[in-house]
């Protein structure tokens, strides 16, 4: 008791005493969603408290990890999803350059998605099949792919292989890319609210599941050997005739983080968000209009102990 009272006279623990090791910028890493930008905050805004200094360049989400983190131009990189990075981290990995810091929290799932008002029009669903047959897939077309489908992917540089599993399982529907996350968000809200017609690609964590009454398509599932080995699957010429990978979501640092700025390297490596809270946090900046520094912040007020003890 007597330590913790010390604590919070002195307003840092001992162990900051020397922080920062470097006045250099950490350089935490921006990308394209939400809830990407918030952790980034979130654990930068830690970093501040602690008297470093920290920027936040805006970063493509899988070249940062096989070239920003490796060369040091950036720091830290907050969320890489074993769904769509998987190949990235192993190539980062393999550079010795960069450190996986562990899981976020969250498990992370993406797939296909639709409303479940589309089951009356598509009654096979979920199963993938179902998309195959051509009415079902005019029911979900537009005036721009009529008679295919309409599938309303992520934006390109998330990557994750639509545009060839739409090939190789013969579905008769036209990819479309959203330029961006909120966009596609905003195109599946309008979309309920009138009833219309959408399948796309939505993930989770994300409040989107949580706010509206659907499921993801069931693909056959994800194997390595699905990426790899043509033979695999129901299409033996092509690769990707599954559905997407599911896993954790993890953290990345350039290798030199833990010598230069260690413990700012302790925080990054120490911090966690459960589901739920992460759901909450980016639905306040999503659908209620905060900004992501504010939502942040009153999250690093709350939970001040917690953040004191990883930076011991």
């Amino acid at each position: 008791m007597a330590a913790l009272g010390l604590v919070a006279m002195t307003g840092l623990p001992a162990a900051h005493a020397e922080a920062p090791e470097s006045n250099d910028p950490i350089k935490i890493a921006l990308f394209d969603w939400t809830s990407v930008n918030l952790n980034a905050k979130i654990m930068g805004g830690i970093m501040e408290k602690l008297g470093y200094t920290v920027e936040y360049p805006t970063a493509d989400y899988l070249s940062s990890l096989t070239t920003g983190l490796t060369n040091g131009d950036l720091t830290l990189g907050a969320e890489f999803w074993a769904t769509t990075a998987g190949e990235a981290m192993a190539a980062s990995d393999a550079t010795g350059e960069t450190e996986n810091l562990g899981p976020l929290g969250p498990k992370a799932k993406e797939e296909w998605w639709f409303p479940e008002y589309m089951k009356e029009k598509c009654p096979g669903l979920p199963n993938w099949e179902a998309l195959k047959d051509p009415a079902c897939a005019e029911a979900f077309s537009t005036a721009e792919t009529a008679p295919k489908g309409r599938y309303l992917g992520g934006p390109v540089t998330w990557e994750g292989f639509d545009d060839e599993r739409v090939v190789t399982l013969g579905l008769p529907f036209t990819v479309i890319h959203a330029g961006t996350d909120a966009a596609m968000f905003a195109e599946l809200d309008s979309a309920y609210q009138r009833q219309a017609p959408i399948i796309l690609w939505v993930y989770s964590p994300h409040w989107a599941p949580a706010k509206y009454k659907g499921e993801w398509v069931e693909f056959p599932e994800y194997t390595k050997e699905c990426y790899t080995d043509p033979k695999w699957g129901s299409n033996p010429d092509a690769l990707y005739d599954c559905g997407k990978p599911s896993g954790d979501i993890y953290k990345y640092a350039w290798a030199g983080m833990k010598e230069k700025w260690p413990v700012a390297y302790k925080v990054a490596k120490a911090y966690t968000v459960d589901t739920d809270t992460l759901n909450k946090m980016s639905g306040e900046i999503d659908l209620e209009g905060k900004a992501p520094e504010d939502v942040a912040a009153e999250w690093i007020a709350a939970n001040e102990a917690t953040w004191k003890a990883w930076a011991q």
